[in-house]
């Protein structure tokens, strides 16, 4: 009785306004920054053609040192005296969802991906290296790797390009940090780049003359066979094969990293400044499930993709921004035992925590300070479950669009997130291709331990029902996220429906919420968004403490009613 009354409180302050009125009209569900467009042409000079003519956006250089001061000092020390208030994402659709876009792809939805969908990744099939049966010189080492830590080189292999990389200690986990990573962002609807692990022979490799390399801070150096022998001794062995992460190269003219806030001036499509992206925000909830604490621009990529068959730079085209680079997530470790141990729990350079420290004289113990390396998954450092606090997960440094999250972007990630299934998950822990079963048995309990943790905290405050749609024009169905993935016993979950403040039966099969919506307009008469044929319903489910309200027009008994908007108001 105690929700009833408080859904009816909801509704009637919803009712107070016109404006939280919706119109009579389909949701936005494909962004048009996926439209082609031009952009003006400039003269580029490349090393082989000095005449050279481009007609994409220009190439963003992102110093890895810049980057890491600007969002470490100078932009939390600016927003700290701009007082900039706090508001929802802008690039958000009627019914609280993102609709699809040069950023993000609705993959998940009432059929969830197929097993061979979720384990392939972003890798089409003919980008799945056959390894097993590559001949001896097949694989074309023709360019060394420009940038990063990781050791690595590109090949080339039946007209395609892989970055090939070998694992920094310890061995495997990075390689399978950077699958598991990929296959997660790909399943949940980001765009990212192809990934495998490989197990090749050394006679595999035939190495193009010339080339030249460099890391993050060092010169460029030639790349002979005395530093491909080098990388592929780093390679982890199994019996004679060498592991490597190969991740395909991306199509389109790479522009060089996304920022996390403003916009790329130069891309007529980018007009939402992206720190109020919710699907950037969001993905603040899907870092912390993995651990992917190095979740910067520099570990993104924005592509021009030119409408046709000609050079990658022409116009028009799109610009596709993409996640890369994972390597870092499932327990990664600095060379500083002291920073290793506060990863995921504090940033590496972190005023508040620094000011508490100062003022509390650094007494009070910190969760880093009780985490302990499980015996015998060491490789995982501190990646674990009972340390784990969701809302409290911090990434490496400041991140822009991570520090706007709201309830609601949380909340509409954690719905996505709900998605996988514990046999999912079991499938993603064995994508990172591990020697010891062992090591897969516990990222798959980790793995788990964690997603369930993130569903109990943002599936619980705001309604968890999604999937809210019409069943034969009268009935209103939705599956409830929470109760579907049983993040409280069954037993808690009592439905509870009103049509104004008029109850209605609830009907619930499985995860399933349907009920049968009475008529309060006749057919014909006034238009179809006349506010006479308005309806709002209200449903709660036991467990979460805010509502779900479902905002309706009633169209008459011939044609049934239509879906205008959802609201999730914060309890």
């Amino acid at each position: 009785m105690k929700r009833y009354l408080l859904a009816s409180l909801v509704l009637a302050t919803l009712g107070c306004g016109a404006d939280r009125r919706f119109a009579a009209r389909d949701p936005f569900s494909v962004d048009t920054d996926l439209r082609s467009v031009s952009v003006p042409c400039r003269k580029d000079p490349t090393e082989k053609d000095k005449a050279h003519v481009s007609c994409a956006p220009r190439e963003y250089v992102s110093p890895i040192i810049w980057d890491g001061a600007d969002n470490l000092v100078f932009r939390p020390f600016a927003e700290l005296w701009a007082l900039k208030p706090s508001r929802e994402a802008m690039n958000v659709n009627s019914l609280d969802e993102v609709p699809d876009s040069s950023w993000f792809t609705n993959r998940t939805g009432p059929h969830a991906l197929a097993p061979d969908e979720l384990t392939r990744g972003a890798c089409k099939p003919a980008q799945i290296l056959d390894w097993q049966h590559a001949p001896d010189g097949s694989w074309l080492v023709d360019h060394g790797k420009t940038d990063g830590s990781s050791p690595g080189f590109r090949v080339t292999v039946n007209g395609k390009k892989y970055l090939l990389k070998a694992d920094d200690d310890p061995p495997e986990r990075p390689s399978a940090a950077s699958v598991v990573g990929a296959a997660v962002y790909n399943a949940t609807g980001f765009n990212t780049s192809c990934e495998q692990v490989v197990y090749v022979k050394r006679s595999v490799f035939k190495l193009k003359p010339g080339l030249m390399f460099k890391g993050n801070f060092d010169a460029p150096r030639p790349f002979d066979q005395t530093a491909l022998d080098a990388i592929l001794k780093k390679a982890a062995p199994k019996g004679d094969l060498l592991r490597f992460q190969a991740s395909a190269w991306i199509d389109g003219k790479l522009l060089g990293p996304f920022r996390y806030a403003g916009t790329r001036k130069d891309d007529p499509n980018d007009i939402i400044p992206h720190e109020e992206r919710r699907e950037l925000r969001g993905g603040r909830i899907l870092a912390a499930w993995i651990d992917h604490f190095d979740a910067r621009e520099q570990n993104s990529m924005d592509a021009w993709i030119a409408d046709g068959h000609g050079a990658p730079d022409a116009s028009p085209g799109k610009v596709i921004h993409y996640y890369l680079d994972t390597s870092d997530a499932l327990g990664s470790a600095w060379a500083w035992e002291e920073i290793t141990r506060r990863l995921g729990y504090s940033y590496v350079f972190d005023w508040v925590d620094m000011g508490r420290d100062f003022v509390t004289l650094g007494l009070p113990l910190r969760p880093w300070d009780r985490v302990e390396k499980v015996q015998g998954q060491e490789m995982f450092t501190y990646f674990d479950v009972e340390h784990f606090v969701p809302s409290q997960w911090k990434n490496e440094y400041s991140n822009p669009s991570f520090s706007r999250m709201t309830e609601r972007d949380a909340a509409w990630m954690a719905r996505i997130l709900s998605r996988f299934t514990r046999e999912d998950v079991r499938a993603i822990a064995g994508m990172a291709a591990f020697t010891e079963p062992a090591n897969t048995e516990y990222l798959g309990e980790v793995l788990e331990g964690r997603l369930e943790k993130i569903l109990s905290r943002y599936l619980t405050r705001l309604s968890p029902l999604g999937d809210v749609h019409l069943e034969g024009g009268d009935n209103l169905c939705a599956t409830d996220f929470a109760l579907r993935r049983q993040v409280r016993d069954p037993a808690s979950f009592r439905f509870e429906a009103a049509v104004g403040q008029t109850p209605v039966p609830v009907r619930l099969r499985d995860a399933s919420v349907c009920l049968a919506l009475p008529h309060v307009a006749a057919d014909g008469g006034s238009p179809d968004g006349d506010p006479s044929r308005y309806i709002d319903v209200t449903v709660t489910d036991g467990v979460a403490r805010g509502p779900l309200v479902a905002h309706l027009y009633d169209l008459g008994p011939a044609r049934g009613f239509v879906l205008a908007g959802l609201d999730r108001p914060l309890p």
